[in-house]
């Protein structure tokens, strides 16, 4: 009996990242496209990962909170902003491995570790951090619904 319930919850393990690799794919999706097009410069790839209505956005940069139709568009505005009083450039952004998902029919939730690296005034630094990101199903695909990052103190180098 010990045997077959090992066997049995074996298979369970087994079994379970066969589905939960379709549902990461597709939850991931959007957010590569973000990150993605953000590296690139490609705000239609940008905008296009976005939910067109009720979008929340929670960044370190003032003010700090974004929602609405405009969000997406008024957060790219301060982070440029403040980027440029700050003397920041050559952004980019590099995904982790998601250390966390849920999926919940037409709603997810997925927790990314990421780093922000940038020159600042001429010398590299990164910010190692983590997003969090809110997700909607919108006609079967996809889309940031909201997302936060939670940074850390930026380090020279790399």
């Amino acid at each position: 009996m010990r045997t077959l319930l090992f066997a049995f919850a074996a298979s369970l393990l087994l079994a379970a990242p066969a589905g939960a690799a379709g549902t990461s794919d597709q939850l991931t999706a959007p957010v590569h496209q973000f990150i993605d097009g953000f590296n690139q410069g490609d705000s239609k790839a940008v905008n296009a990962s976005f939910v067109t209505t009720g979008l929340t956005i929670i960044d370190d940069i003032p003010p700090h909170v974004w929602t609405g139709t405009n969000a997406l568009q008024t957060w790219i505005k301060a982070l440029t902003a403040a980027d440029r009083t700050d003397g920041k450039t050559d952004q980019s952004v590099t995904l982790g491995t998601p250390t966390r998902e849920i999926s919940n029919g037409a709603r997810g939730y997925l927790v990314v570790p990421v780093v922000y690296h940038y020159k600042l005034r001429g010398k590299a630094e990164h910010e190692p951090a983590q997003m969090t990101f809110a997700l909607q199903k919108v006609s079967a695909k996809w889309l940031i619904a909201g997302w936060s990052w939670v940074g850390t103190t930026p380090q020279p180098g790399k």
